[in-house]
């Protein structure tokens, strides 16, 4: 199979187009055709050699862990797939080896969820990872009928699904994003506040008791956050353990299928949309993993092989 490897860490130079032998399918795993996989900053994380100390890695690597496909091969006792069926996954596996940048992924069960019909190919592709890391840190959260959110980084891949999220889980959410973004998160629902010197006022100035859950997005805000924070108030972050400090939460987005899901039935039911910035063939992966990371785009990368 055709398939975008690198076998040492580094930038985007490292990536090359190789052929790979198709993957094996273990027991409690399928065999999925990618139609789409989307970018998401680990990529290129794990690329670089950031997460080494934390997760093994095996080369060459296949980088990639959302997907949209259809089953093309079913593994020993997976009575939940059939061969033709098409489904997402958050396809991250115990070690980074063989990802979804390919023309075919093995992915186990657990990863893995109905596609939602109401979403391209492309939209189904980004729902995954981001998806699941809003929906994982505002559950835990214990995120309800009227609290109000505070969630930093509104604008961006996982902000904004954040934001739809919040919305239909019955929260009133405010959103910290740049002014030229603010137009879009009040379309999403939520009411923006300019991020930066002065963040806890502008709350303040509209949530005079301060947000029930905060959720941080970005990283470096714990101070705004506890700021922020309306008393016995609950917070997280997926960027910055220095929360943990704080008496927050540090999350880290897990494999989910009934998580994943749920997520695709709020897709179905018209509740939760992804935006789609721009689509790549598989041999220009290196470009998508530059426009990921100069981090400029609203919606997500997508690459189809």
């Amino acid at each position: 199979m055709r398939a975008m490897t690198y076998d040492r860490f580094g930038g985007t130079e490292v990536l090359s187009g190789t052929r790979r032998p198709l993957p094996r399918v273990a027991p409690g795993e399928v065999l999925v055709r990618v139609r789409c996989a989307a970018v998401n900053p680990v990529d290129w994380k794990i690329m670089s050699g950031g997460l080494k100390d934390m997760i093994d890695t095996v080369f060459p690597v296949v980088p990639g862990w959302d997907v949209a496909g259809v089953v093309e091969q079913v593994g020993i006792d997976v009575p939940e797939c059939a061969v033709g069926d098409e489904v997402i996954a958050y396809a991250r596996k115990d070690h980074v080896h063989g990802g979804t940048f390919a023309e075919y992924v093995s992915v186990p069960v657990r990863c893995l969820a109905p596609r939602p019909a109401a979403l391209s190919w492309e939209q189904s592709a980004g729902l995954p990872l981001a998806g699941l890391t809003a929906y994982q840190t505002l559950v835990r959260l214990g995120t309800g009928e009227g609290d109000t959110v505070l969630i930093h980084n509104a604008a961006g891949g996982v902000g904004s699904l954040a934001v739809q999220i919040a919305r239909t889980l019955g929260a009133r959410v405010i959103g910290t994003a740049s002014p030229t973004n603010h137009d879009r998160l009040r379309e999403l629902g939520a009411e923006p506040v300019a991020y930066g010197e002065g963040l806890v006022e502008r709350v303040r100035a509209i949530a005079p008791q301060g947000a029930d859950v905060v959720a941080d997005f970005v990283g470096g805000v714990v101070d705004a956050t506890v700021g922020a924070l309306a008393e016995g108030g609950r917070h997280a972050s997926v960027a910055d353990p220095a929360v943990l400090e704080r008496g927050g939460q540090w999350m880290w987005v897990r494999p989910s299928r009934a998580d994943l899901s749920a997520l695709a039935a709020l897709a179905d039911e018209g509740r939760l949309t992804v935006p789609v910035a721009e689509v790549f063939p598989l041999d220009r992966l290196a470009e998508a993993f530059a426009l990921n990371q100069a981090g400029h785009t609203h919606g997500k990368i997508v690459v189809t092989p």
